[in-house]
């Protein structure tokens, strides 16, 4: 049975069609990647033979900001794990955001998640390298390397939770194509087991500080440099803490570090709030 994603924006466009007597209304159910037409009958939103939106529920979702239900073989489900905090993803307009706990895990002010995270790999990935995606959360990144031209992604998320939200993400589909490997795990313990001088480019894109200072750490980043070949590329989000003292912030330690590490040509790229670097 097909999935269809509903969230405040479509659920306020087939109401107003409803209330102006429309048959049909055209709407995208898989969070702006298509969009399609759907009978309107009887007060409802028909979606197939075992779903229909009744007014009342299309209400109730318009009601829930920035949320998103996951509606199949007739239920109604909020895309979110509650079981160990509260992980969600977000509606944009294009490809949605995860939260974690309330901070949003990606860059989404005028722009997309989708779009910041492929200005990252481009930083980074050039066509024919094999890449290392730490942290990888809902994937984007490891399927916009993919789409450069890479000729392996290995991509590490720790998180059971986020990988199980990305598995109903359709944005995340991708992550299925040969050539993208995911591995669920520690990015701090397995990049220890990757062979040296095994990468071609690595995008770290990691929790923020006070959830995983260890991997902003000059021994991390000592990893990162070990497993990647000689001119291999790395850009590292860092987000936009702010000033720690005055003269000396957060992004100045990372930098510092990774040049401690080995790293030469570091650099901070502000509109995506991080550091590119070169071995």
């Amino acid at each position: 049975m097909p999935n269809y994603y509903f969230h405040t924006d479509n659920a306020k466009q087939a109401l107003d069609a409803i209330a102006n007597g429309l048959s049909s209304v055209r709407l995208s159910t898989d969070l702006n990647l298509s969009e399609q037409d759907f009978a309107l009958s009887d007060q409802c939103l028909v979606l197939d033979a075992d779903n229909r939106l009744s007014i009342d529920t299309l209400k109730s979702i318009v009601k829930k900001t920035q949320r998103i239900y996951l509606c199949r073989d007739g239920a109604m489900t909020p895309l979110e794990d509650r079981s160990t905090g509260y992980y969600k993803l977000a509606p944009t307009a294009g490809a949605p955001l995860l939260e974690i706990s309330g901070v949003k895990m990606h860059i989404s002010k005028g722009t997309d998640p989708f779009t910041s995270a492929s200005e990252m790999a481009q930083q980074a990935v050039r066509k024919g390298d094999k890449v290392l995606d730490c942290c990888s959360g809902l994937g984007y990144a490891a399927i916009a390397a993919h789409r450069l031209g890479a000729s392996e992604v290995l991509s590490i998320e720790l998180s059971p939770e986020v990988m199980g939200l990305r598995a109903l993400n359709p944005w995340s589909n991708d992550l299925k194509q040969a050539g993208i490997v995911q591995r669920q795990g520690s990015s701090y313990e397995l990049i220890s087991t990757l062979p040296a001088a095994s990468f071609d480019s690595v995008i770290h894109d990691p929790p923020r500080f006070s959830l995983a200072g260890e991997l902003y750490s000059e021994e991390f980043y000592r990893e990162i440099f070990r497993v990647l070949r000689r001119d291999g590329r790395l850009f590292h989000y860092t987000g936009n803490p702010h000033v720690v003292k005055k003269g000396s912030s957060f992004v100045d330690g990372v930098i510092h570090r990774l040049k401690a590490a080995g790293f030469k040509n570091v650099q901070k790229v502000e509109h995506l709030m991080g550091v590119s670097a070169q071995k």
